[in-house]
């Protein structure tokens, strides 16, 4: 842990103790501001080992839903929250909870425990893999060279120009996923192709590819589930249609449009963006905008003000590597005071969904 994150958690548990957090949470000045939660993933088996900034157990989003609740955070749908921020009309301590990508896992492990609370959350829908239900083939990459990771395995006839795949380290492990994605994309393969790969790389690695199907590992959300998710008042949001922002606009506008034609199926309203990877640029802003986008999410930690632009809106995305303080700190407000590491976000996912 750096010498910054110490000191941090010093503070924290120092204003925890002081009852600083208390008089913050209660206070005017936090209730006109909102704190956005981001998520990615719930694990199905083993994915919060693998990727603890991608994905988190059950049991620990249980634990932050519970915290929640102790704080007597009015937990808000994003869209109602985000008008009431802008009218200033907030609640005490509220709080919108987004999920990224729409992860199949969300309604397999995270709606249930968000019915039990009686709180609703809108998942940013990458759609391409909705309509192609197989494994991301970015993310499942990584997966299955972490699930080999004590190999060494030979790469020929696998793909071209590299002999061996060194699993045994992290480094050695991303530098492979790294080689196995820019062969897929050089080679211009299609989903089917990535597929075949994935499967060819599973046994080559000795890997059950099946039983890792069979639990829908890395899967997105089907349309069926869609369905029934916006049914019981879950909001489905734009987060492009491939993972993918373009730096063209004729490409960006197409991208977006394809996310939206897919969302109308499930809502009338796709007017809510998020940035895949949280990185974002000042001259989309006017895209966005002409595109009929109401507000856009970052990977900036902070609490949203009626002052925070639109386009840019700060959100905490919590991961297994966040303590539980943490956590209360930004509920509270006090962590805003505290100094912090801009991040965009670019760990947590590939940066493309093909």
């Amino acid at each position: 842990m750096g010498v910054l994150r110490t000191a941090k958690l010093s503070t924290l548990g120092l204003g925890k103790s002081v009852g600083l957090f208390d008089a913050l949470g209660r206070s005017d000045w936090r209730k006109n501001q909102l704190l956005i939660l981001g998520y990615h993933g719930v694990s199905q088996h083993d994915e919060h080992h693998w990727n603890p900034d991608l994905y988190v157990s059950p049991e620990y989003f249980r634990s932050r839903m519970t915290l929640l609740k102790k704080y007597g955070c009015n937990v808000l749908p994003l869209a109602e929250a985000l008008q009431r921020l802008w009218a200033r009309t907030l609640p005490p301590c509220s709080v919108a909870l987004t999920f990224d990508d729409g992860f199949c896992d969300f309604y397999n492990h995270a709606f249930p425990i968000l019915r039990e609370f009686g709180w609703s959350a809108t998942v940013y829908l990458t759609s391409y893999y909705s309509l192609y239900n197989r494994p991301v083939f970015d993310v499942m990459c990584s997966y299955l060279l972490w699930k080999g990771r004590r190999a060494v395995i030979d790469a020929r006839g696998l793909i071209n120009g590299t002999d061996t795949l060194d699993l045994r380290t992290e480094s050695t492990r991303a530098a492979a996923t790294v080689a196995l994605r820019k062969f897929a994309r050089d080679a211009k393969y299609s989903a089917a192709d990535k597929d075949e790969l994935l499967t060819a790389l599973a046994e080559r690695l000795s890997i059950d590819y099946e039983a890792i199907l069979s639990k829908r590992i890395l899967h997105l959300l089907t349309a069926d589930e869609l369905a029934e998710l916006a049914g019981e008042g879950i909001d489905i949001q734009l987060h492009t249609h491939r993972h993918y922002l373009p730096n063209k606009r004729e490409s960006f506008l197409c991208e977006l449009e394809e996310n939206k034609n897919f969302i109308r199926r499930f809502t009338k309203s796709p007017h809510h963006f998020c940035y895949p990877n949280g990185v974002y640029e000042a001259g989309k802003e006017a895209w966005l905008r002409e595109s009929n986008v109401a507000s856009a999410t970052t990977c900036e930690p902070g609490l949203a003000t009626d002052h925070s632009h639109r386009y840019r809106l700060p959100r905490l995305v919590d991961t297994s590597t966040l303590q539980l303080i943490e956590l209360e700190g930004w509920i509270s407000g006090f962590s805003k005071f505290l100094p912090h590491k801009p991040t965009r976000g670019e760990h947590l996912i590939p940066p493309f969904y093909y």
